[in-house]
């Protein structure tokens, strides 16, 4: 399977999920590593376009894509999550149930239902975990945000 997530250039090649430890995501707190990513550019560039402002775009994204098997996505069911899992901003509930999840150390990857587009996924890359030595990058392509998704 191949995952694709958008970010600053700075972290395109980044495997230790640090965006996502210095800042906190619906799936986890701030202090726990993750990778964000989605199973198409267009709904990783959703969701990123989601969380960012006209003042905060950065003017150097990159799209990274991810191989990895199968087999190491935990297909998350959404009658586990909590009740409230898709609110904005991020409650707190969400982060405590992926954050337990990441810590536990189970899973390379999990696959969470979009906030946005319950039917469409994301996947939360565990950098912590022992197989992600067999999650490889295999294409990272420079991105021009196009202002007219926020306009």
């Amino acid at each position: 399977m191949v995952l694709y997530r958008i970010g600053k250039t700075k972290f395109a090649h980044d495997l230790e999920g640090t965006g996502a430890k210095l800042n906190g995501g619906r799936w986890n707190h701030e202090g726990v590593p993750c990778i964000y990513c989605a199973a198409s550019r267009a709904l990783s560039l959703l969701e990123y376009s989601a969380h960012v402002t006209l003042d905060t775009i950065p003017k150097s994204l990159s799209f990274t894509s991810f191989e990895l098997a199968d087999d190491l996505i935990y297909s998350v069911k959404t009658t586990k999550l909590p009740p409230n899992w898709d609110d904005w901003p991020h409650p707190m509930t969400a982060r405590d149930f992926g954050t337990t999840l990441l810590r536990e150390n189970k899973y390379a990857v999990l696959q969470f239902p979009s906030a946005i587009i319950s039917e469409e996924f994301i996947y939360v890359i565990n950098p912590l975990h022992a197989r992600m030595k067999s999650i490889k990058i295999i294409h990272v392509r420079g991105y021009s945000y196009d202002l007219r998704l926020k306009i």
